[in-house]
Order: structure tokens, then C-alpha cells, then sequence
């Protein structure tokens, strides 16, 4: 047995980037990153909405080829049984009071498939509710811009739980940078404001930069997964 404290990393289980034709899923980076922070000091659990292998994004694993917390990640056979045999949200209902705080790691699939996801909505903000974090990075943002008290199931209160909090995401101009605000549902930046988030980012596109407002904890972007990592760690403790 172990009194280690637990970690909920909630990944997209979309596969399909709009009607481009390419693959989309999670970013290799936004897992790998913070999996390696606070792995020494968590028991890290892998969820999706549909369970099983969650789809990782192949621009990610060749933008971070060279990266080598990324090519331990995908060598690291423990690390690979948890994101291929992702346990379903759902069977997490009702055992919320296990979890420190829920991570949303980003890839453009979040965008798709978990503003809608009732199980990844009730979970994470139950947490949030038990006194947990609530964290995302990247387009991961996209699993808690609409997450309210409500979904917890114990509250009335629909106002998002960003609504007057600053936080950050993907930023309209990174996602005009790569050319993909045409193939996304919708523009994250522009989704979190009308939650009522305070958005900031960083003054140059794809510098790290986290914000923490209370127990919500947000990255901008890949290179601020590892930021937000180790934000956990100061806010949750070892």
C-alpha cells in the first residue's frame, strides 16, 4: 500500500482533426513532460471518455522526436500500458475523493470531444469541489471552459468555474500560426473569455507561461506543460 497522494490525467479520445483528413489526439509533450514531474511523487491514473488507447497525436511525436523526456516516454513501458489501457471517466463517478487534482493535457482532440463529455465534466469538478485542482494545458483548457459547480451533482450554480479567473490556453494567434483555426469547432481563447475567464498569455507566441488562480492551473501551450506540472506539485505538496 501506498499513502501517495493521486493525479487524474483525463485524455481526449478523439482521433479526427475536423475535416482535414489528419490525426489529431493527445500532444506527446503534454503528457510526457509533466507524467516525469510528478510521477517520483503521485500515483498518476490514465482516463478517457471512452477508455482504452487514447489516440496520440503523430505531429506530436515528430515535432518532439528530439526531445528526451519524449523518447523515454514512448520507450517507457509503464508509461505505455497507462495511456493504452485508459481507464473510462465514468467508473471514476463516485471515487473523486481519491484524486489531488485533475489534469487535461492538450492536442487538438480535447477540443472535440470534452467540453461535451459529461463523465470528464462531473469527475473534474467534483474534485474541484472536494478541494482539488483543476489543471489543463495547451487546448487542454478546452475540458474545463464550461465545467460548473453544477456538474458535480451536489450544486445549482452553472456559472464555469473560470468565470472571473485568470487563466490561459491556446491562443487564437498560435492557432492562426499553425493554420488550424478553420479545422477546430472553435477558438479556445475566444471560448474562455466568454466563460468569463480573465485570458492572458505570453508576449511572444509559444513561450512558456502558467497561470494559477486558486486550485485552477492553466499553460498556454506545449512548452508550458512541464510549468504546470511542477505548479502541482507546489500547490498540492509532496
Amino acid at each position: 500500500m501506498t499513502d501517495k497522494k493521486s493525479i487524474l490525467f483525463i485524455l481526449t479520445s478523439h482521433d479526427q482533426l475536423g475535416n482535414t483528413g489528419k490525426k489529431t489526439g493527445w500532444y506527446l509533450s503534454e503528457v510526457a513532460h509533466p507524467y516525469y514531474v510528478l510521477k517520483p511523487h503521485y500515483n498518476i491514473v490514465f482516463a478517457s471518455p471512452k477508455g482504452g488507447e487514447a489516440p496520440l497525436d503523430p505531429s506530436s511525436v515528430e515535432a518532439f522526436k528530439d526531445d528526451p523526456e519524449c523518447k523515454k516516454f514512448l520507450a517507457d513501458k509503464d508509461a505505455e500500458h497507462l495511456w493504452k489501457n485508459t481507464v473510462k471517466v465514468e467508473e471514476f463517478i463516485g471515487k473523486e475523493n481519491q484524486f489531488a487534482a485533475v489534469f487535461f493535457p492538450g492536442g487538438h482532440g480535447p477540443m472535440f470531444d470534452l467540453p461535451h463529455d459529461k463523465a470528464s465534466k462531473h469527475v473534474a469538478a467534483k474534485i474541484y469541489a472536494n478541494g482539488g485542482l483543476l489543471t489543463a494545458v495547451c487546448h487542454g483548457p478546452a475540458g474545463i471552459v464550461n465545467i460548473a459547480p453544477a456538474d458535480a451533482g451536489d450544486s445549482k450554480d452553472t456559472t464555469p468555474i473560470i468565470s472571473g479567473k485568470r487563466v490561459t490556453g491556446f491562443s487564437n494567434d498560435e492557432e492562426r500560426t499553425v493554420k488550424l483555426e478553420n479545422a477546430v469547432p472553435f477558438m479556445l481563447e475566444d471560448a474562455l473569455k466568454k466563460g468569463g475567464a480573465k485570458f492572458e498569455k505570453a508576449k511572444e507566441q509559444w513561450d512558456a507561461f502558467v497561470i494559477a488562480d486558486g486550485r485552477v492551473v492553466t499553460g498556454q501551450n506545449p512548452n508550458s506543460a512541464k510549468g504546470v506540472a511542477e505548479k502541482i506539485v507546489e500547490l498540492v505538496g509532496k
